[in-house]
């Protein structure tokens, strides 16, 4: 499975949407606190439709705390805007990481910095400030599930994938 992990997110739908994909797209989802909003918001339970009873999902007090069990290696990744690396460039094992930061802020200059040589970016026309986080994610995902599974179906899944 893949990891997606959401850095302090803010808005309850962006990240319904989010755990609807990672159960289609067979990924974890990780939510870095403090977040924006309460895992019980309606909001949260209507994006994510029936499908979040189905999600692997984890809390996580902080940054700090997530990486006392998952430090930071070559297999993880971080989404932003302020990247030169498209992300498509990148080799995305299955069971890698990719971080995304706040809708309103992206991810910490200081992450982006000491993990400089892992920050990937979307490519984008020039003047487009960013794209939804929902989709990003749902982008970022289908590459490495591309990259790890081209000819997928159901019958050529991990059977822990099912």
């Amino acid at each position: 499975m893949f990891n997606i992990v959401l850095v302090e997110p803010r808005i309850p739908q962006n990240t319904g949407n989010i755990g609807r994909l990672c159960v289609a797209g067979w990924a974890r989802l990780h939510l870095i606190h403090p977040l924006g909003f309460q895992i019980s918001q309606k909001e949260l339970k209507r994006a994510g439709m029936d499908y979040w009873e189905k999600l692997a999902v984890y809390e996580w007090e902080n940054l700090e705390h997530f990486w006392q069990s998952f430090p930071p290696d070559s297999n993880h990744f971080f989404l932003s805007t302020k990247g030169v690396r498209n992300y498509f460039d990148a080799k995305l094992y299955d069971e890698c990481f990719l971080y995304f930061g706040r809708e309103d802020a992206g991810l910490p200059p200081k992450i982006l910095h000491q993990y400089s040589q892992s920050v990937l970016t979307l490519p984008m026309r020039d003047g487009i400030r960013s794209i939804n986080l929902a989709t990003c994610v749902g982008a970022v995902l289908y590459e490495a599930i591309r990259q790890n599974y081209p000819h997928i179906s159901e019958q050529s899944l991990p059977h822990d994938f099912l």
